[in-house]
């Protein structure tokens, strides 16, 4: 799984699995980035709202792993809704980091996250204004590729009629029960590579007995299945943990899903509110 690769728009290759670091703290981070890239792991992504960027970037630079091989993505904070913000926000990403450049940095949110699903403004404009200090970046050297997180069509479009680069990825909550997969098509047919973050809905898709079951046919783990659901949609897949043992688990996902099981999760009833993130929308199986 380690050397499955998608190359975004510009040609850079992506490792299609990578460890996801939301809610591992900036103390413990440095050594779940050490023990990740030791089992194989080539793909770390952070972002300025985790609080632990600092501690990525030791356990990629203490690793032993040459710089070049580990590819890091980080997130420009949801309220950095201007060039100023965003390109300084940049810059301190780089710094706690202790990193040159970065392999790829993200728009986090569409909105500021005390508006996300409050308001009806997409803060078009200052999507753009982030996203000129991303452009900036890109040509600077800084960033390998940049791209947008939790963007629906509409904002996409908006943001894609005034880019000079266009975005390369759109990093979505995806798991079985809910995946988007009208923005999926919509986002791909662009030329837009999609990410899935929480694959197994921050452990309730484990709760599933549907799910549960089809994870069973296969002699698999539910996370496995909800991991291996997220790649054959295509997408790069970001499962957080910190324990290796999971981590290796996570990796250990060489099967493959029938078309038919596949259109079956496709379909499965929503899993209900489940913390943090439910405030994203919710897509449904039969988009």
């Amino acid at each position: 799984m380690f050397d499955q690769k998608l190359t975004l728009a510009n040609g850079v290759e992506v490792p299609q699995l990578a460890l996801g670091t939301w809610l591992i703290d900036d103390s413990i981070a440095a050594e779940a980035v050490r023990n990740a890239l030791e089992i194989g792991y080539r793909h770390i992504d952070t972002a300025q709202a985790y609080g632990n960027e600092r501690g990525v970037g030791e356990g990629v630079r203490s690793s032993g792993i040459a710089r070049a091989e580990v590819f890091v993505t980080s997130k420009v904070a949801a309220e950095h809704k201007d060039y100023r913000s965003a390109a300084a926000g940049i810059d301190e990403t780089l710094r706690k980091a202790g990193l040159d450049y970065l392999d790829m940095m993200i728009i986090h949110s569409p909105q500021p996250w005390k508006c996300v699903n409050q308001s009806d403004d997409r803060f078009v404009e200052g999507n753009r204004e982030a996203w000129r200090a991303l452009e900036d970046a890109y040509r600077a050297g800084k960033l390998r590729a940049i791209g947008v997180s939790n963007f629906l069509q509409g904002d996409i479009d908006s943001l894609w009629d005034a880019a000079e680069i266009k975005p390369m990825v759109n990093q979505v909550l995806c798991h079985i029960s809910n995946s988007p997969l009208a923005l999926i098509d919509y986002c791909t047919a662009k030329g837009i590579v999609m990410e899935a973050y929480s694959p197994v809905a921050h452990g309730e898709a484990m709760k599933n007995a549907e799910i549960a079951e089809i994870a069973e046919k296969y002699g698999v783990s539910v996370p496995q299945l909800c991991i291996r659901y997220d790649i054959q949609l295509g997408m790069i897949v970001l499962p957080k943990t910190a324990n290796p043992a999971h981590m290796r688990t996570n990796a250990d996902v060489d099967f493959e899903i029938s078309d038919a099981d596949m259109q079956t999760l496709k379909a499965v009833r929503h899993i209900e509110n489940y913390g943090e993130h439910s405030f994203f929308p919710v897509f449904g199986g039969k988009m």
